[in-house]
């Protein structure tokens, strides 16, 4: 899977699919399809619907091309935008059929808006502060610990710790309504 797509190649992509080219759509399920699904089973909890959200979302893309807008943001940020939109209103009419509290579909909601978003924020991040996080809150580092590994001085240790705390801060302070992933910037 990519990380951050060069916005030449995100122009290229949606110039292809535009033309049909079923391979673009190949190429593009090959590097996004692992985001899609993981955010979709991250939100949804469930194996078959975050298959069925990927499905969604690719077919979306294939039919409607021309709704990327590389002035807006990344091609990865849109499919994760569409990935989190789908997810969203697959929770909400499944607690339609199912009568669910409307106060607890929403914090359901916000709760997995709020996972999702991390997960996206750590894949999206840096090398070295995503390497840096890892050690610490994964593997139970201290800074000291985390410097040594990384081959850095512990000075630059917590500085890659603290900007990418930081980054992750910004998982739950997002309005839930419309709010686009980081990087893309109009709700679709």
């Amino acid at each position: 899977m990519a990380k951050n797509a060069p916005p030449r190649w995100d122009r290229k992509m949606q110039q292809r699919l535009s033309r049909g080219e079923a391979a673009a759509l190949g190429e593009m399920y090959d590097r996004f399809a692992a985001l899609v699904h993981s955010q979709a089973h991250r939100m949804l909890d469930d194996e078959d619907a975050a298959d069925l959200v990927t499905r969604e979302v690719f077919a979306h893309v294939w039919e409607n091309p021309d709704a990327y807008d590389p002035k807006q943001g990344s091609m990865r940020a849109w499919v994760a935008h569409l990935t989190h939109r789908e997810s969203v209103r697959r929770l909400r009419r499944c607690a339609d059929e199912d009568r669910d509290d409307p106060d607890e579909l929403e914090e359901r909601v916000r709760r997995a808006t709020a996972a999702a978003r991390a997960d996206y924020i750590v894949s999206s991040m840096p090398a070295p502060l995503r390497a840096a996080l890892e050690l610490a809150y994964v593997r139970r580092r201290d800074y000291r610990q985390t410097a040594a590994d990384l081959g850095v001085t512990e000075d630059e240790a917590r500085r890659r710790l603290r900007l990418g705390l930081q980054l992750l801060s910004t998982a739950r302070t997002r309005p839930l309504e419309g709010a686009p992933p980081p990087g893309y910037g109009r709700a679709l």
